[in-house]
């Protein structure tokens, strides 16, 4: 069991910019209700790539902190949870333990994990740093979403307890290494498109190398047109 920070925001326009977007998480203080698209009060601002049941709720690890802070030196934003637009921070998971179709209690409610977290553009604008989003995702130091299973209240301090393995051979450091490092590898490529338990616009993205034999150009999310 771990215990959380529980983080929700509004939609703002991003630091220097007019475009709007609901990464700026605060620690909030009391419950929140959670349900299947995620928690009262919490907003995204492009609902085609933010929020929906397969990313109700981002989970990063506060593990991750002190090495970005070696990386990057000092920043203000990484004194604390919220850098990376999460809702929930703890310590003690991390992508390399945790996988595909793994279920947690959270509080009141019961959760799954759907997805890793593709970066964009938006992790640049907010931290200031040009190429931040590329360097989430050639670190791998992602952060994860849930799904919903049942709904539930959920509260600062809650601690998360994990209750059910689906898959736990496919962790989502292996769906990164794939995605990301070994891209066109067949053999685990099509491992990740038979996963049920993985997102479907992943296992979509997984079907598409395999039938291509390409690598999806990321550049517009990860440099501010998608």
């Amino acid at each position: 069991m771990t215990q959380i920070t529980l983080l929700a925001g509004r939609v703002a326009p991003l630091p220097g910019s007019d475009r709007l977007s609901g990464i700026d998480k605060r620690p909030v203080d009391r419950p929140l209700m959670l349900g299947h698209q995620g928690f009262q009060g919490d907003e995204q601002a492009d609902l085609r790539v933010h929020g929906g049941v397969e990313k109700a709720v981002h989970h990063y690890p506060l593990d991750h902190y002190a090495a970005w802070r070696a990386d990057l030196g000092p920043l203000p934003l990484l004194d604390a949870p919220g850098a990376f637009g999460e809702n929930v921070s703890t310590l003690g998971l991390t992508e390399a333990d945790v996988a595909v179709g793994d279920i947690f209690r959270l509080g009141g409610a019961l959760v799954q994990v759907s997805q890793g977290r593709q970066p964009c553009w938006k992790l640049t604008q907010r931290l200031g740093v040009a190429d931040m989003a590329r360097r989430v995702q050639g670190t791998g130091r992602t952060g994860w979403y849930y799904r919903v299973l049942e709904p539930g209240m959920v509260a600062p301090g809650d601690r998360t307890l994990r209750i059910d393995r689906i898959a736990p051979e496919w962790t989502l450091r292996r769906i990164w290494h794939a995605f990301y490092i070994d891209r066109l590898n067949p053999e685990e490529l099509r491992g990740i498109a038979a996963l049920e338990v993985l997102a479907e616009g992943w296992r979509r993205h997984a079907l598409r190398r395999l039938e291509s034999g390409r690598v999806e150009d990321w550049t517009k999310r990860l440099e501010g047109s998608a």
